[in-house]
């Protein structure tokens, strides 16, 4: 009977190794790793916490079962409660009663309602480090043997195998749609995000707005103060646009000194709102004031909107273009909107 089940954990094992493996998106990993969960052990309640190496901090992932949705905004210090322990230590720990364990954070509990009793975790390691930890929670000490713990352990090491190939494929792939300048997206995810927008305003009947702008005599900083300068000038530029702008909006670097700004859920009038407070933003601000160099740099901007102007991306993109272009020919530094012409300051 035990060799019979030893082969059944090895069927077990060599069929998650086979799926996961052959997985690279980070969201279907995380679904396959939940079905292998309830499949293999039928918990009623685990959870995944992954590591925040900045912040040290381990957050849930995935959490099922009671206080679920609770568990979704708490955060453990690396340390801090059995799966901050066993993350910190890269050692799995079982406890058949929590509140009796000195390492159990007891504030969740009483933050989430739930009532734990037992927790079996076992840390994530890949390449020799912790990506986080899976813990069963009060699943009945008789019913949990050595045998799934070890099964559990093994399933852990080929579920943070997953997750790092799965990080890995998405970091490649942020290269190629992140801008090496200036931190933003670039040009090659404007697309994307559009589609997703145009999609969500037919939706929901919502609007949403793109800014088109381009810095006003940018070739003059770097004919007098060299191309790295200029660089760094981007960067701060499009950071300055991306810390003004609410979590919802998107800032991008178009190409050479020209961005693009999408505004989801904004009409034309809130837009250029939003457009005039950036606008009066750059104008005051003065860059590379401790290399006493005091470089002060303006833009032309131009706005449509969806689906007031245009109902396709290529449409909303040109529009805001030729809006950008008209403030150019006025004499620059200022703000003109598709089909509206130039706003007075």
């Amino acid at each position: 009977m035990e060799e019979k089940n030893k082969e059944n954990d090895l069927t077990i094992l060599q069929r998650v190794a086979k799926t996961l493996t052959s997985i690279l998106d980070f969201k279907e990993v995380l679904n396959k790793i939940m079905e292998v969960i309830a499949e293999v052990f039928q918990p009623e309640n685990w959870s995944l916490l992954l590591l925040d190496e900045e912040r040290e901090e381990l957050y849930f992932e995935i959490a099922v079962g009671q206080s679920s949705k609770k568990l979704k905004e708490i955060r453990l210090k690396l340390g801090e409660g059995i799966a901050g322990w066993v993350a910190k230590n890269a050692k799995p720990l079982i406890t058949d009663d929590a509140y009796l364990d000195p390492r159990f954070a007891k504030w969740v509990d009483e933050k989430t309602g739930f009532k734990t009793r037992s927790i079996a975790c076992v840390p994530l390691i890949s390449k020799g480090k912790v990506l986080g930890v899976i813990e069963l929670l009060n699943a009945e000490p008789k019913k949990r043997t050595d045998k799934e713990i070890q099964l559990l352990e093994a399933l852990a090491d080929l579920v943070a195998i997953a997750i790092e190939n799965a990080r890995f494929v998405e970091r490649i792939r942020e290269l190629t749609i992140i801008d090496d300048v200036t931190g933003l997206y670039n040009s090659r995810h404007l697309h994307t995000l559009l589609e997703t927008e145009i999609s969500r305003a037919f939706r929901y009947h919502n609007s949403f707005s793109l800014i088109f702008l381009d810095l006003d005599h940018f070739k003059l900083v770097n004919d007098n103060y060299g191309h790295l300068v200029g660089s760094r000038l981007l960067r701060e530029v499009g950071q300055l646009f991306r810390y003004n702008l609410r979590t919802i909006d998107w800032a991008l670097r178009y190409g050479g000194d020209e961005f693009i700004i999408i505004l989801p859920q904004t009409n034309k009038k809130e837009a250029t709102l939003v457009c005039k407070r950036l606008r009066e933003t750059l104008n005051q601000t003065v860059f590379f004031e401790k290399e006493k160099l005091n470089i002060r740099i303006f833009a032309s901007y131009g706005i449509s909107s969806f689906p007031e102007d245009a109902q396709d991306k290529e449409g909303i993109i040109k529009l805001a273009d030729q809006a950008m272009y008209l403030v150019k020919r006025s004499g620059r530094n200022g703000i003109a909107l598709a089909g509206q012409g130039l706003v007075a300051d």
